[in-house]
């Protein structure tokens, strides 16, 4: 075991785009999107300890049953590791909670990349992948540390080759459920978007000026229907000269991207709450 503390950032993300196929008959729903780690991350530090426990600081932790995803995590990567003992796993939270960002699954990813190596447990990747699966769909995504194309419900990975853009992130006061946004697409038939080969080029190529238009979420749409303020930013980001807003995830957090830093920091300077963002960050592995 290290006897050191190991420090990991837990990288937020942003879904590019969100599109929602089919309800599968586990309950979950098929989907494709492109996910993007930026620059906003929670901070996880790990010592050892006489037991295993999790403490956070800042917002408060959230995720599906009430749960904290990173005691999961730990508890998980200590069945799959012979030499696990105790340790302390402190979350510093800067991402919004239930925001749409994957904060719980970031903060998963990171515990248990840092637990493998605290604990020198030498688990290969492909099985860290597999336990994060377990955990949450956006885990194995966030494992990664780059930017994804998911498929399935989030189980299937292929790399994307995208540049650093920049966005302005504009959070709430309140969080969306993802098991409610689903449901939600379930009871308005919201339907599927487009096929999203354009976007991908445009993601692809840098092209921010082609990019912005073909922003989309399936999601978006029902929910914002019961949180009009989330479509109203949206709105409010294309009027202040935006080249395109979506929300995040299941929400409740809207990305708007920019043409560069400077226009990122105009355009959050017009909202409460927000602020300019990179994604990928410069510096993502």
């Amino acid at each position: 075991m290290t006897r050191g503390a190991i420090r990991r950032e837990a990288r937020a993300k942003i879904n590019v785009f969100l599109r929602v196929l089919s309800t599968r008959e586990d309950g979950y729903h098929e989907i494709e999107s492109l996910v993007v780690p930026i620059s906003l991350a929670d901070l996880v530090v790990v010592r050892p300890a006489e037991d295993l426990r999790v403490e956070i600081a800042g917002e408060p932790a959230f995720s599906a049953g009430g749960l904290n995803l990173a005691l999961v995590a730990a508890l998980a990567l200590a069945d799959a590791c012979p030499d696990a003992a105790g340790a302390l796993v402190e979350i510093e939270k800067r991402i919004p909670v239930a925001g749409g960002l994957g904060g719980g699954s970031a903060d998963a990813a990171a515990t248990l990349l840092a637990l493998n190596e605290l604990w020198a447990c030498e688990v290969d990747a492909a099985t860290l992948e597999e336990i994060g699966e377990r955990i949450g769909s956006d885990v194995p995504a966030m494992l990664s540390g780059e930017a994804v194309l998911m498929g399935g419900r989030g189980e299937r990975l292929a790399p994307a080759e995208v540049p650093s853009f920049h966005w302005v992130l504009v959070r709430f006061g309140f969080g969306v459920r993802s098991p409610d946004a689903y449901r939600w697409w379930d009871e308005d038939g919201a339907g599927t978007g487009p096929d999203p080969d354009r976007l991908l080029a445009a993601a692809t190529a840098g092209d921010a000026v082609a990019l912005g238009p073909l922003l989309f979420n399936d999601l978006e749409r029902p929910v914002a229907a019961r949180h009009p303020e989330i479509g109203e930013a949206a709105r409010r980001l294309i009027e202040s000269g935006a080249l395109g807003a979506v929300m995040s995830g299941s929400g409740s957090s809207v990305i708007g991207l920019a043409r560069d830093e400077a226009h990122a920091r105009a355009l959050a300077a017009g909202f409460e709450g927000a602020e300019p963002v990179v994604g990928p960050p410069v510096d993502a592995a």
